[in-house]
């Protein structure tokens, strides 16, 4: 089985859970190639995990995302290389495109994958559904399959060699350029929500806005981005575009901080992907303890800024 994995980037760089879908088709077929959109120095990082080639699109046309560009373009890769199997990572673009690229090379499709596939009996993928709260084991048909997998559902193969690059310019057609991007703003702060490999969130429990100087202090000190839960967000403590749940942005951290969150369902909803937990409060009871990998019963604002010291006197 040959694979194509699809690559993203942003402002240049490769987004990591991009590395962990170049890993997952690594894991599945061996053999890797890597289609990428744009400019990136990052090549050998795509190579560290797991592609043995890489296809570089560089044509001005394709600079920005275009559903129906990439798609085609993608469509045109699979069939140039032989891949029965497209792996990409769940994202806003992800998404959309692998649906085209779907029905342009008539592929079978599973989203949210969280497991390699088992073929013992066929080829059925894990996949989680009801927004984390439960699995569904998924078989798919055809020669040509399409994977899109859940954000950390697979550590990044880091011993992979350099990959061989190779210019790609797929054909273009203009009935692929009738929808365009004319502007693209993106939310303020040094690490976004989405991306973020530790998220850093208050809640009402912080008692008002003129104290979320230790949450950012707490995020600073780790390199985390922040967050906050609904009720926050509705008395404009914090900015919409940092709220946190099935109703705001949903993340997927490595680590997610939850400080004076008392964890509603909604609020679980958008975090139950993060790999590990952490719950500040000093409610024993709340509902988030459930939901934690590891809990600290404890008044915030003792435990947080204690927390605060003890990681920079690690760090040094």
């Amino acid at each position: 089985m040959a694979a194509l994995a699809f690559v993203e980037l942003d402002e240049g760089k490769v987004k990591k859970s991009s590395l962990e879908a170049v890993s997952y088709a690594h894991a599945v077929a061996g053999d890797v190639t890597a289609i990428v959109f744009g400019k990136t120095d990052d090549m050998d990082e795509v190579g560290k995990a797991g592609a043995s080639k890489v296809l570089s699109v560089t044509d001005d046309k394709l600079s920005a995302p275009n559903i129906m560009a990439y798609a085609s373009a993608i469509a045109e890769a699979m069939n140039q290389e032989g891949s029965d199997l497209l792996v990409l990572a769940k994202s806003s673009l992800g998404d959309p495109v692998s649906a085209r690229v779907s029905i342009k090379v008539d592929a079978s499709l599973a989203s949210n994958v969280t497991d390699l596939p088992d073929t013992s009996g066929g080829y059925s993928v894990k996949k989680s559904i009801y927004t984390g709260k439960a699995f569904a084991n998924t078989n798919l048909e055809g020669d040509k399959k399409i994977i899109i997998i859940k954000k950390n559902a697979i550590a990044i193969k880091e011993d992979g060699g350099s990959p061989e690059v190779v210019d790609f310019a797929p054909a273009t057609n203009d009935s692929d350029f009738t929808v365009k991007t004319t502007k693209v703003e993106k939310a303020e702060g040094d690490i976004l929500l989405p991306e973020a490999d530790l998220v850093v969130s208050g809640g009402r429990g912080l008692k008002g806005p003129e104290n979320w100087g230790m949450i950012e202090e707490l995020a600073k000190t780790l390199g985390a981005a922040t967050g906050c839960s609904k009720p926050v967000s509705d008395m404009d403590w914090r900015p919409h575009h940092e709220h946190v749940g099935q109703t705001g942005i949903k993340v997927s951290p490595s680590l997610y901080i939850a400080i004076g969150i008392s964890g509603a369902i909604q609020h679980l909803a958008g975090v139950n992907s993060s790999k590990y937990i952490l719950v500040i409060n000093k409610d024993p009871e709340a509902p988030f303890f459930k939901a934690a990998d590891y809990g600290v019963v404890g008044d915030a604002f003792d435990v947080v800024p204690k927390l605060t010291e003890a990681i920079k006197k690690a760090q040094g």
